[in-house]
Formats: C-alpha cells, structure tokens, sequence
C-alpha cells in the first residue's frame, strides 16, 4: 500500500477566460472544483492506474470541508486531520484567445501544531510500503520537516519519496530518503551550483545521492525527458511527443508512475519510462484534470 502525505493541501479551481485585461470585467466559464496539493494529486493519478493508496493531510475550515466533499465522490481512501486553520486554494485561469495558462498559487496558513503532531502519529496507523511526501510545507513548519517523516519511514520500514523545492528539499542532505524528484534548477541549487549543462546532469544527480539525499534521484526535465540515477545505475527516458495543454500535475503524474511501478517490482529503467509516460499524458489534459490511463499506457508502449 502507498500512504501520501500532504501537508499543504487545497482546492484546485479552473475556469477560461476569453482575454485577460486590467480594470475589465471578465466572463468567465464555469469554475472547476478539485481536490488538490502535492500527495493528493498523487493519490488522484494513483487511482487512474487502479492502485491502493491512503491520503493523508490536514483540512480545515470551509475549504477543508469541500476538499473532503470532492474525494468522498471518488475512490481515493483518505483521512483528514482535523484543524481550525481553513485549508488554502489555488487557480488556474485559461485564456483561450491566445491559449495562456496563468496559475494563481497561494502559500495557505500555518497549520496548528496538534494537528501537525496527530499526523506524524497517524502515519504509523498504517503499513505502507511506500510513503510519498509531496508539496510544499505551510507557513510555521521548519525547513526540515520532510527530514522527519523520512525518519519515521525509516522507523516503519517504509521507502519514503519526497517531492518538494526550495529550502524543504535542501534540508534533506543525509536524511536518505527513497527517491526525490527535482527538476534541473532545483539540482543546480542542491548543488550550489549556478548552471548545470544537459550532458552534466547525471553526474550531478549522482553526486546528490553520495551526499545523502536519496538513493535514487529522478531529474524531470519537461520536454527534454528525464533521468533515474542511483549509486550504481543511471537510465535516461525521452519525453514523448504530445500536445501539450496544461502542465498542472505533470509532476504529481510523474511521482506517481514511478512509485506504482517500484510498488510493482518493476525496473528502475521500467519505472522512470512509466513516469514519464504519466507526466507527459498530464501535460494532454486542460486544468487539473491529470491523465488518461489509456493515454499513459499508449505512450508507454510506442516505440
């Protein structure tokens, strides 16, 4: 089973707009409502490929209402940790004249320390075999909050893959979590490095995991594919050619395919092709719609 931890959990709301123009008054489509944040959305793609996971995250407020409302309506297993603090939203608006996609991201409120503390406790309710942490951290968390649930993984025997940036993720030096999936700014920062050339990539990926970061370090890159890089191997995968429509949950998509396939037993040469079949069948999808799982499976096997 595949427990995802979300500490910052919101809802995602999608609406088209014709033209965006300063002082007008714009008519917008009908909003879209969905359950949204890091290791949700993971859980989301997680469902589309038929596999068990449990969501776990904080909600409150009115907002925390709704998002439990909305995953009630699927078949995603969850459980909310009540907390006073109303949980946060984001948008994302299409401009359809010009076909621009303008994302509204916004940083939510500090989630009460109880509710923080119940979390880590309920972690160990369950027997997960992996444990994806996903998404930003809330206001009030320290820098090195990732770092301690990758220490409970390590306490429960669970494989921990952390998907965050920033700070969050530079914390992670030493703590050696399953697998993290940066992007090529983000290894360029993990590495106090300026510019990281396309050829140098997996060097540098290696050189994350001899200092402790993870034991595989998964590189996104867009349209460029990716890199899977452990101690001992390093496998490269093309991103396949798609029209692209959106690119909110390409990332959570990727997270998703790979872990489902180590779930599986699978290759790590295996697991990042299928990951990045799942990000680049998100990318096909306007708004937060994620993938199509006839689309991954397509993708995943064309030569």
């Amino acid at each position: 089973m595949i427990l995802t931890i979300t500490l910052n959990p919101c809802i995602d709301k999608s609406t088209r707009v014709e033209k965006l123009m300063p002082e007008a008054k714009l008519r917008c489509t009908e909003v879209v409502h969905e359950p949204g944040g890091g290791g949700i959305n993971v859980s989301k793609a997680l469902e589309k490929l038929e596999a068990k996971s449990v969501a776990l995250f904080p909600a409150g407020g009115h907002n925390g209402a709704m998002l439990c409302s909305l995953l009630r309506n699927t078949d995603i297993e969850f459980h909310s940790i009540p907390t006073e603090v109303e949980t946060r939203e984001n948008w994302v608006v299409k401009e359809t004249s010009l076909n621009h996609q303008f994302r509204f991201t916004f940083p939510g409120l500090a989630v009460q320390e109880s509710a923080i503390h119940e979390l880590i406790e309920q972690m160990h309710s369950f027997s997960p075999e992996f444990i994806v942490a996903s998404g930003s951290l809330p206001p009030g968390l320290p820098d090195h909050f990732y770092g301690l649930i990758v220490e409970q993984a390590h306490k429960m025997g669970a494989k921990c893959v952390v998907d965050t940036s920033g700070p969050a993720l530079q914390a992670l030096r030493h703590k050696k979590a399953f697998l993290i999936k940066p992007n090529r700014a983000e290894l360029s920062r993990l590495l106090q490095l300026e510019y990281i050339e396309k050829d140098s990539i997996p060097d540098a990926a290696l050189q994350v995991v001899k200092e402790g970061f993870a034991e595989w370090v998964a590189v996104s890159m867009g349209g460029d594919g990716a890199w899977l890089v452990s101690e001992t191997e390093k496998y490269y995968c093309q991103a396949p050619k798609v029209e692209m429509k959106s690119t909110v949950g390409a990332g959570d998509s990727m997270v998703a395919g790979i872990t489902y396939m180590f779930s599986k037993g699978a290759s790590a040469q295996e697991a990042i092709r299928f990951g990045v079949s799942c990000g680049s069948a998100a990318t096909m999808n306007e708004g937060t719609q994620l993938f199509q799982k006839e689309d991954v499976y397509r993708l995943y096997t064309q030569e």
